[in-house]
């Protein structure tokens, strides 16, 4: 069986108004995440997929992001196969902050130093 290489694209990469799925579990979500992505812990993305569809619109890119790539890139092949434009985020969100982009906690604002352990 064949299977197509899994569309990724790099951190730096993601347009500004990107549509950002992050499906990293709450406690890390707390800890340091992108301000305006939608929030789906992995575990709940089938029950919680309408939320996803009615939240990304007709046609709009998808750009899943975990912490380094493995849980995205899973969620990023189900989705794919669902008909959505979805591309994994490489290296998920340690190559965000690696590239410098912007990310809030959920407590003060700026991303919890445990975040990048």
């Amino acid at each position: 069986m064949h299977f197509a290489q899994l569309p990724q694209v790099e951190a730096a990469a993601v347009p500004a108004d990107g549509f950002l799925l992050d499906v990293r579990e709450d406690d890390e979500w707390a800890a340091g995440h992108v301000d305006g992505a939608l929030h789906i812990p992995i575990g709940q993305l089938v029950a919680r997929f309408g939320e996803l569809t009615e939240s990304v619109g007709d046609g709009r890119r998808v750009h899943v992001m975990c912490r380094v790539g493995g849980r995205s890139a899973q969620v990023t092949q189900y989705l794919v196969a669902q008909g959505l434009d979805a591309v994994n985020v490489d290296g998920g969100m340690l190559a965000w902050h690696a590239a410098g982009r912007p990310m809030v906690s959920g407590q003060d604002g700026t991303p919890d130093g445990a975040f990048v352990l």
